[in-house]
């Protein structure tokens, strides 16, 4: 299971028409979101956007034609990320019509070639599967349990004290026991769902 170092970028050509490939971490379906309409605002001359994507934490895949063939386009990108065992990634694809007609064959391939091209740019890293947790303490322990995230290095996301306190972070599933057991003597420590 492995991630995106970098998003990137790529271009192919086939028989005049262009293709540009975008490829970007996320991980949320919302992320997804964000970059399809910051493509579709600079791109609204292109006549396809298709693009795919793989999420780690939800385990969703999805792929979309974007008005090209069924399966033509979406789906070879897709099959890109699934060989490649990438998640936490979405690839999406700018065509602009070249004027010659190229099949769903050539087209699946172009699409193909084109977010290959992309990844090959983008560097690879190990995935860790991560999860939400929420430490919660008196607000006389706070600053022993920041000693101890901060001593680990775990990322902290928010914090809310009331009458107790509460601190959001982020931790490798495998470490989620260890952490548990370090801040028992002062807080508790439980996954959270998104």
């Amino acid at each position: 299971m492995h991630t995106i170092i970098r998003a990137a970028e790529a271009s192919v050509s086939v028989r005049r028409s262009r293709f540009l490939a975008y490829v970007f971490p996320v991980q949320k379906q919302h992320d997804v979101e964000a970059k399809l309409d910051e493509l579709g605002h600079s791109f609204r001359d292109a006549r396809h956007i298709a693009y795919a994507y793989r999420l780690q934490r939800s385990g969703e895949e999805r792929a979309h034609d974007a008005g090209e063939p069924p399966g033509s386009a979406g789906a070879p990108i897709l099959r890109v990320l699934q060989g490649q065992d990438l998640w936490d990634v979405a690839v999406a694809v700018v065509r602009y019509f070249g004027g010659v007609k190229l099949g769903v064959g050539n087209l699946a391939r172009a699409y193909r070639q084109a977010a290959q091209a992309a990844l090959e740019l983008s560097g690879r890293a190990p995935l860790i599967p991560m999860v939400k947790a929420v430490v919660s303490a008196s607000p006389e322990q706070l600053g022993l349990v920041f000693a101890e995230l901060s001593r680990r290095g775990t990322q902290i996301i928010g914090q809310q004290v009331t009458e107790q306190a509460e601190v959001a972070v982020w931790l490798p599933v495998d470490q989620l026991d260890e952490v548990r057991k370090a801040l028992a003597p002062w807080a508790q420590l439980r996954p959270q769902e998104e």
